[in-house]
């Protein structure tokens, strides 16, 4: 069992790219989460091309979830009130864009959307690391 209270303070620069990420990805995510919950559909399959091959009760809750996770990467982390939700919302991101990737594949986009996709994949990764191993945050 490892004692964490003897663990060394993470970088500046570590910290200070976690919550550049963290920041690029609630923006990422709670704008395209926002977008489905508020643009009709008929406008947003102009956008989104899956929606056209996606039930309208599916791409609701995936707006649902990427605001609730926009929120949850930066709340509880900026709060330090139950922080482990950060690393968690991050991980959902990451699941999110797995998926996406299968569906854009799926659909023979994958050369205008994965690109896009592997970004916003390894950004929610290296913050579910840096947040959950290698700069935690702290609770009250």
């Amino acid at each position: 069992m490892t004692d964490t209270s003897q663990r060394a303070a993470p970088p500046l620069w570590l910290n200070i790219l976690l919550w550049i990420g963290q920041a690029f990805l609630a923006f990422a995510f709670g704008s395209a989460g926002f977008m489905k919950l508020t643009v009709p559909a008929d406008q947003l399959a102009e956008m989104m091309n899956f929606v056209n091959y996606t039930p309208a009760w599916l791409v609701m809750f995936i707006g649902v979830m990427e605001v609730l996770g926009a929120i949850g990467v930066i709340l509880p982390a900026a709060t330090r009130i139950l922080p482990w939700l950060t690393p968690l919302a991050a991980l959902g991101f990451a699941i999110i864009q797995v998926l996406a990737i299968g569906v854009h594949a799926s659909l023979g986009e994958t050369a205008t959307t994965l690109p896009a996709n592997l970004v916003l994949l390894a950004v929610a990764v290296f913050v579910v690391w840096g947040r959950h191993m290698a700069a935690p945050i702290a609770s009250r």
